[in-house]
């Protein structure tokens, strides 16, 4: 680019560099470090085995001089370094890198004790039997094969493999941003899961761990705990607890503890080492001597002498604790799919395979019926020949050239150019009766083979029954026994299952307070009138919010960030009827400077809902639906639940079902109601910003609250249209008069202490995006300060900016139109505005509610007094 376009068309160097950093990751990620989910190799590795396959090194070969190899590799498929390739060829060819070696090797090969390779020119290597599997079928257009390099040859972009060699042998690799670490797994038993979610598609991660229980290490050892296991085949990342296998002995009248296996991919010579270390620190005591008795022939042996009046126990107690003998593995199942890293669980893994599997069978057979085909075509051609050879002979003996034999041929026969020249191939010896009765044979055979191509083409269950027959032939061949131990852990204990389930009683007072009580403590205690029964709290303090749920659900806080943070209901302490409970910021991480704005229960069978929904709504007027199911993998420090640009907040969440309702409502007396579905809101993601929800009339306008209506009001929508031809028949002064409709009711309250009630079915019904409906006239420099929906026996806390309280039963608050202005609910000082309005919850009425409607019967009549008299004049500003 010239001066001149740079003058013309500036760029930043931080773009520049941020665009050629991301190609240069993706190129790496997806090109050198992350193996594919297919096949479960990376690049080298696919190179080098394809390259000894073209080289013909297969187990009946002889062995060859790695440095051939590595040259092959070089010159034609990976332009890298020597070091690169030799290194990841070496580690194929590694038994206790590998649980089941691609290459056999011969020489030096580097040893457990972290002892390096010797040079490539001294070692030598050739195919594994089991490589041979990987590479089976390749020659007939069974993957795609993409230009190598240089352009001068093709590389195969996937190998056909045979078994799921990803999780048989794992991997680790360390990319830009990134990285995997998949340990190894027992053939046999990985076949066997494979082979159960082919037959059961719908497999879970327990279905499947009946088959394979855990890794295999190539270096035996011990697993501690199942559950960390089910947890990375569950979501694809996960720490499993590897220990060295250990035995006490008594020897000479003094213990010893040998040691015969150890940890995967640790280092044992620097494991004795530092023992030797510790026990010089005077850090272990106890040990009298140490010896590596490990030799090719014995396999590891490590010996312990335990000094005389020590507890052997003890000892190896502490080697645990202190060294290597005992560490984690960290697992990440980061993969690449569809050129994509991404992280996969066990069930994904195994069914992309399987999805390869029978793409390469599909492939395979389309390959042999096409080349069936043209043999049974030649052999058509030459059983006509065969048959009337007296005038084929002749016919060519009376031509002068080839080509005359065989035009006069076609012209006689009508063989095509493929079938005369086979004709015109054939020897003397073909003649004869047995030659003909060969012939017979074979096109006889080739058609029965033709009928089975085609019908396994036709039918996806024959594939797959392929599969199934291939994945056995492949595990009844090459099977080893397990070398791992799998042992319980305290991890195993799932405390949830060391709790009963019974109803329990959610609170949270306004200042941050929560408890749990059982719901029976209430069973015998008497409503308590106006009073706030049900937990201690100080004279300005009262019951905000009230949750009757199991002890085996799930709380979700939500903050005005959009973080999802989490507690399961029976870790939330559990309290009497009048204690005050546990701040809620002790028992989340709340990051500094986010508000809890509000809380959900949800149970863990509705994950599995397709029809449950959490929905939520910003400042700024925007609004998600996001699948409950998203919300299911969990994590102590939260999740994102949705995008929030920097002037934005999370005003309100909720669960919600296709076919319910949400009611938006502005600060500038505007709402807006339709229909929760999916051609409203389309479901999204977590990280996903939302779509617009409700548009304003008024820039300054914004969201103050958002209500889910739960209840089904289409039927009163034109009770609804009727409220409102009354009301501009009417007139303006009459608007308070006039309150039509039924069903759940809607609370207006504006900063200016006015307030009113209506029935949300008073409403009309919009589409997303709308400007909405006026939800109450206001006065000037008034503004809505939020809209609830509430309940004839529901009581309001309403507090001001200068600190002023006033308690009053919503039965006081008249019902009037849509459109009104309100009554006056609470007076104010001059200067002073309302800030906020809660819903008192009494315990005893929620439940007594709450316990019927679970029951399918009508709630009881709430205690209250009779509404007083309708307001004069003076009230209604």
């Amino acid at each position: 680019m010239s001066e001149l376009e740079h003058k013309d068309f500036p760029i930043s160097i931080e773009d520049i560099m941020h665009t050629a950093y991301l190609q240069y990751s993706l190129s790496v990620n997806v090109g050198r470090a992350i193996p594919d989910v297919r096949d479960g190799l990376k690049p080298v590795n696919r190179r080098i085995l394809y390259a000894m396959k073209q080289l013909n090194l297969t187990k009946s070969h002889a062995y060859t001089k790695s440095a051939k190899v590595v040259g092959e590799v070089i010159g034609k498929y990976h332009p890298h370094g020597d070091s690169s390739i030799y290194d990841a060829m070496v580690r194929l060819a590694q038994d206790f890198s590998m649980r089941e070696p691609l290459i056999d090797g011969q020489g030096n090969f580097g040893s457990i004790d972290g002892d390096s390779a010797a040079a490539y020119r001294y070692t030598e290597c050739r195919m594994e039997r089991l490589s041979e599997e990987m590479l089976a079928d390749i020659d007939k257009d069974t993957v795609d094969m993409m230009p190598t390099f240089d352009e001068s040859a093709e590389e195969p972009v996937v190998l056909p493999a045979r078994f799921p060699q990803l999780l048989v042998n794992g991997t680790t690799g360390i990319g830009v941003g990134m990285a995997t670490s998949i340990p190894p797994h027992n053939l046999a038993e990985v076949i066997n899961a494979t082979i159960a979610l082919l037959d059961d598609p719908k497999a879970t991660v327990d279905d499947l761990m009946e088959h394979l229980p855990g890794p295999d290490l190539p270096t035996g050892a011990i697993i501690r705990g199942r559950y960390s296991i089910r947890q990375f085949y569950l979501t694809g990342r996960g720490s499993i607890k590897m220990r060295a296998r250990a035995e006490i002995i008594e020897k000479d009248n003094r213990e010893q503890i040998i040691v015969t296996e150890i940890p995967y991919a640790v280092n044992k010579e620097m494991m004795v080492k530092r023992i030797a270390e510790l026990v010089n620190e005077k850090k272990i005591v106890g040990i009298s001597g140490l010896r590596d008795e490990s030799s090719k022939r014995t396999g590891i042996r490590i010996v312990v002498e335990i000094k005389r009046g020590a507890m052997a126990t003890v000892v190896l107690n502490q080697l645990y604790a202190h060294t290597q003998m005992e560490t984690a593995f960290g697992c990440t199942m980061l993969v690449v799919d569809h050129n994509r890293p991404r992280v996969m669980n066990l069930p994904q893994v195994l069914q992309a395979y399987l999805d390869h599997r029978l793409e390469v069978i599909t492939r395979r057979t389309r390959f042999d019926l096409k080349k069936a085909e043209a043999r049974a075509h030649i052999l058509q051609g030459l059983l006509i020949a065969i048959a009337n050879i007296d005038e084929v002979v002749r016919l060519i003996r009376e031509s002068r050239t080839k080509q005359e034999a065989a035009d006069r041929l076609c012209e006689r026969f009508g063989f095509s150019t493929i079938q005369v020249n086979a004709i015109l191939e054939m020897r003397l010896h073909q003649l004869t009766a047995l030659a003909m009765e060969d012939v017979q044979n074979e096109y006889d055979e080739i058609c029965k083979r033709i009928d089975y191509y085609k019908a396994l083409l036709a039918s996806r269950e024959m594939r797959l029954g392929v599969i199934r027959e291939e994945l056995i032939q492949v595990r009844d061949k090459y099977a080893t026994p397990r070398r791992t131990e799998i042992v319980g852990d305290d991890s195993d204990l799932n405390i949830a299952d060391l709790i009963p389930r019974h109803s329990c009683v959610i609170t949270v007072s306004n200042t941050g307070y929560i408890k749990r009580v059982p719901a029976d403590t209430y069973k015998t205690q008497h409503r308590g009138g106006k009073g706030i029964i049900g937990m201690e709290t100080k004279e300005e303090d009262y019951v905000e919010h009230l949750f009757n749920a199991d002890s085996h659900d799930l709380i979700f806080f939500f903050t005005d960030k959009g973080f999802m943070y989490w507690l399961n209901v029976y870790e939330i302490p559990e309290g009497s009827r009048i204690s005050k409970g546990k701040a809620i910021v002790n028992m989340i991480k709340v990051e500094p400077g986010e508000k809890i704005k509000t809380m959900l229960t949800v149970k863990r069978e509705d994950f599995d809902n397709p029809n449950k929904f959490i929905v939520m709504a910003t400042r700024s007027g925007y609004i998600k639906k996001t699948p409950l199911d998203a919300f299911r993998n969990l994590r102590r420090t939260g999740i994102r639940a949705l995008v929030i640009e920097e002037d934005d907040d999370l005003i309100a969440a909720d669960v919600s079902e296709n076919g319910n309702e949400v009611l938006l409502s502005s600060a500038q007396g505007m709402a807006c109601r339709f229909e929760q579905c999916d051609e409203q809101i389309r479901p999204m993601g977590r990280t996903a910003r939302g779509v617009t929800g409700m548009r304003f009339k008024l820039a300054d306008d914004y969201l103050v609250s958002m209500e889910v209506i739960h209840e089904h009001i289409d039927e009163l929508e034109a009770e609804a249209d009727g409220e409102e031809d009354a009301v501009e028949q009417a007139g303006e002064d009459n608007e308070e008069e006039i309150a039509f409709g039924s069903g759940p009711q809607l609370l207006v309250v504006s900063d200016g202490g006015m307030g009113k009630r209506s029935f949300v079915s008073t409403y009309r019904k919009t589409n997303r995006g709308a400007k909405g409906v006026v939800s109450i006239k206001l006065r000037q420099n008034e503004q809505v300060v939020t809209a609830l929906q509430i309940g004839d026996s529901d009581e309001l806390l309403l507090t001001t900016e200068r600190g002023q309280l006033v308690r009053i039963p919503v039965h006081e608050i008249r019902l009037t139109g849509r459109a009104a202005k309100g009554v006056r609910i609470m007076n104010l000082n001059d200067g002073d505005r309302i800030t906020g309005v809660a819903k008192l919850v009494e315990v005893e009425a929620e439940l007594n509610r709450n316990n019927a409607a679970a029951a399918g019967q009508e709630p009881p009549a709430a205690e209250t007094e009779l509404p007083p008299e309708p307001p004069t004049a003076d009230e209604n500003e």
